[in-house]
């Protein structure tokens, strides 16, 4: 299932025997097999087995006794690997046997590897398996206001959007610096944000964006972002996902007048962001856009199936083209 049927189940405080998280967020397969685990045992009663110390006998025992010392018995299992079918099901069927017993795993890797085990789990075995997506940018944001809020955190609406994009979308490092934040004796604003929290990168990945499509020289922070282990196909989508933004803009301004950023984004950004984007958005000309996704499309699809020795040469020689094209 998906996230949002499963927040359905949470929220109905329906639970299972066996929980099953992947997918391509690992944020979200840490944070939901958290949860879980706390809403069923304290954290000194759960069982933690990670990766290479994964023991099938062990850790089947373990769901098949019932605790001596808690009325629930935890297993939480991260795993980067599959799980053979007949331990799977033998698991499965051992936390069913046992009411007592629940089965948590959280999956790290590609999907494939892991989509063959949701055969294993059914209502019919009261477990489950949930897939995580990427969050979109209007989603993750949303996350951090709502997580600002459990921890009480008094902040500025512009401010969860400013860290957000500050750590380049790393939900991990966002949230822990709420916790920085908290104990600040005051409002937290972007301003708060800048002087207590450090970004990700000696490039700030906002400013090569908008120095990229203000058509200038961005050789140097591309240098710098390769160094640093930026791929190449990300720091590609990621610029495909920028024009897309500012081709939205475009068309809402060209057709209802002052672009409004939670109309066309579903947040609202820093403000200085924001102007930037829009004045940036309105400069190009509008026949411009449809020549700029078929490059960015082109450049990954040569990136993702061509074989390419260097993918990090193929880029910078590919953005020098970019920015003459269209400069």
């Amino acid at each position: 299932m998906y996230k949002s049927e499963f927040d359905k189940y949470l929220r109905d405080k329906k639970y299972f025997s066996t929980y099953m998280f992947y997918g391509q967020s690992t944020f979200m397969i840490e944070q939901y097999s958290w949860i879980i685990s706390k809403i069923i045992a304290k954290e000194d009663d759960i069982i933690k087995i990670y990766f290479d110390e994964y023991n099938f006998k062990y850790i089947l025992n373990c769901l098949q006794q019932s605790s001596l010392f808690a009325s629930s018995n935890v297993v939480y299992l991260r795993v980067d690997k599959k799980i053979p079918k007949k331990e799977l099901d033998l698991l499965v069927e051992a936390t069913n046997k046992n009411s007592s017993s629940t089965l948590i795993i959280a999956c790290y890797g590609d999907d494939a590897t892991f989509k063959s085990m949701e055969s294993s789990l059914s209502h019919k075995t009261n477990s489950c398996f949930v897939r995580f997506f990427p969050l979109k940018d209007n989603e993750a944001i949303s996350y951090l206001n709502n997580e600002a809020k459990r921890i009480g955190l008094e902040y500025e609406i512009s401010a969860m959007s400013h860290l957000y994009f500050m750590h380049k979308g790393d939900l991990t490092l966002c949230v822990n610096d709420l916790s920085k934040l908290k104990v600040l004796d005051e409002k937290i604003s972007s301003k708060s944000v800048d002087n207590y929290c450090f970004g990700l990168g000696a490039v700030n990945f906002d400013d090569f964006l908008v120095n990229l499509l203000s058509f200038k020289d961005v050789n140097s922070d591309l240098d710098l972002l390769l160094e640093e282990g930026m791929d190449s196909v990300f720091i590609v989508n990621q610029i495909t996902q920028f024009v897309h933004q500012l081709f939205m803009i475009s068309a809402y301004a060209r057709n209802f007048g002052a672009p409004k950023a939670i109309d066309i984004l579903g947040f609202n950004p820093p403000k200085d962001v924001w102007e930037t984007k829009s004045r940036l958005a309105i400069n190009i000309n509008p026949k411009k856009y449809l020549k700029l996704f078929e490059f960015l499309l082109n450049l990954e699809l040569d990136l993702k199936s061509s074989k390419i020795s260097n993918t990090s040469l193929f880029l910078q020689a590919n953005i020098r083209k970019f920015t003459a094209l269209f400069r």
